[in-house]
């Protein structure tokens, strides 16, 4: 079927109360499995490149992106593309052509006002390519080894009132929110600020998205989209799943030398980890076109 559009599906899933799962993928395998994880519990699903992908693929997007779209136009649920955490504003002008329909541009960095200026920059020219975009405020750190924020620290949790002078002034379609997760976590120990959450879904008339989800229990999971959040970042997830059933393979089968014997038990464990984690945050409205 056509690809579906990130804004469409979000908010479609905010109406409905629910959250649509962005996921992120690095290789064709995390194409398929993400899709077979949808389809199993018919869900619409995001796939996300970030710019680390990209940078993985010595710097193009074009091979990764055209396998997602090609992958996605034979889904037999709705499938959109988002580009994710681009900071490179010449990457930025690659979505539209690529086949996405929406970006995360992230300049949160930055000062507030240096973060301000280019994310109104980006969404100015977003928005003349019909790009839907989304953007941070606050720390939600954990990219390329950096550690989590400490909680105390003053602009480590989104502010309320900043983040709606923020989303008006910008022009974003989306705000990714700082409300205790983190990149990059390999163990599902973060707690989240409900009371926070509350009152940010409150300040906000955007959709509002939680990134670093890995690390965030199911029910810890659960109460945030009861609590406002309609796009659910979710990227070492997979990663972990995907290395531990083909360390586990690698194990039991030392003799293996065919890779595609232990990319089919990782693309599996992926699958399954895209359908229990799209279960947890509720199924989203299918677009009525489908």
């Amino acid at each position: 079927m056509p690809l579906a559009t990130t804004g469409d599906l979000v908010t479609r899933a905010a109406a409905a109360g629910s959250a649509v799962a962005a996921f992120n993928i690095i290789t064709l395998e995390h194409v398929e499995a993400v899709l077979a994880g949808a389809e199993s519990v018919s869900a619409p699903v995001v796939l996300q490149v970030s710019e680390n992908a990209v940078q993985f693929r010595h710097g193009r997007l074009l091979p990764l992106a055209r396998a997602a779209v090609a992958a996605a136009e034979q889904a037999a649920v709705p499938v959109a593309l988002h580009l994710d955490h681009v900071k490179s504003d010449a990457l930025l002008r690659q979505a539209a052509d690529a086949g996405f329909s929406s970006v995360m541009y992230d300049a949160s960095g930055l000062p507030y006002e240096q973060n301000l200026a280019a994310t109104r920059a980006a969404a100015d020219w977003a928005h003349t390519q019909s790009l839907w975009i989304e953007a941070e405020l606050g720390e939600i750190r954990g990219k390329n080894g950096e550690p989590p924020p400490d909680p105390h620290t003053p602009g480590a949790r989104t502010d309320p009132a900043e983040a709606r002078a923020f989303v008006a002034d910008s022009g974003v379609d989306a705000l990714a929110v700082a409300v205790g997760s983190s990149h990059a976590m390999t163990s599902r120990t973060a707690t989240l600020d409900h009371a926070l959450l509350g009152r940010l879904a409150g300040a906000l008339d955007v959709p509002l998205v939680l990134h670093g989800s890995s690390g965030v229990p199911d029910g810890e999971l659960a109460a945030a989209v009861a609590g406002g959040i309609a796009k659910v970042n979710i990227g070492t997830a997979l990663n972990i799943a995907m290395t531990g059933a083909i360390r586990e393979f690698l194990a039991a089968h030392p003799e293996a030398v065919d890779s595609r014997a232990y990319l089919t038990v990782g693309r599996e464990a992926m699958a399954r980890t895209v359908a229990n984690l799209v279960g947890v945050l509720g199924r989203p409205a299918r677009p009525a076109t489908v």
